[in-house]
């Protein structure tokens, strides 16, 4: 038997990238998986390459609207979550002199707000015992010039855990941040 044999698996930004890696293993381990994409294109090449026991759903993680649409179609799919990668996440950068108003709300407004209603929304659909992963990055924990507030936003993922650990330790439900390095 595959070890997600029979899991409901949520992968928020799984049309490419990290998240797209993630989302096929958990495929071939014996996941369902929703992903979740902005652009209709990319989402559906992805499920096309995720196979059968994948579903798009197209939406932005900063709009509340969005992560709705998303768990009502989880909702009325399977019924529940076990899994959830918040991945999905912004990285334009900028240094200290030319960061403006807009670039800062928008980093914050896809990698914190977003991530942070991405979990919130899951909850009532998720099983006790089940897995929560947050991907922050190696630059909360190391300067990197130009990541400011891309460094920032994932400094607040970590703590987002630390804290989320505590906050769901009675429903068994586990909170790890990953913190990958650069990646193609």
């Amino acid at each position: 038997m595959k070890r997600l044999e029979g899991k409901v698996a949520v992968v928020t930004g799984g049309n490419s990238g990290i998240g797209l890696a993630t989302a096929r293993r958990f495929a071939e381990e014996g996941a369902h998986i929703f992903i979740t994409g902005r652009r209709q294109a990319e989402l559906d090449a992805a499920v096309n390459q995720i196979g059968k026991q994948a579903t798009g759903v197209r939406g932005d993680v900063a709009s509340l609207r969005d992560l709705d649409s998303l768990y009502a179609e989880v909702k009325r799919q399977q019924g529940r979550i076990d899994i959830l990668f918040a991945n999905a996440g912004s990285a334009e950068l900028a240094p200290l002199g030319a960061i403006t108003e807009e670039h800062f709300d928008k980093i914050f407004g896809v990698n914190v707000k977003g991530l942070l209603f991405s979990v919130q929304k899951a909850l009532p659909l998720f099983r006790d015992g089940g897995s929560i992963i947050l991907n922050a990055s190696i630059v909360a924990s190391k300067g990197m010039e130009a990541f400011s507030v891309y460094s920032a936003t994932k400094a607040a993922v970590r703590s987002f855990a630390r804290t989320w650990t505590v906050d769901l330790k009675s429903r068994g439900i586990r909170v790890n941040a990953i913190s990958p390095g650069p990646i193609d």
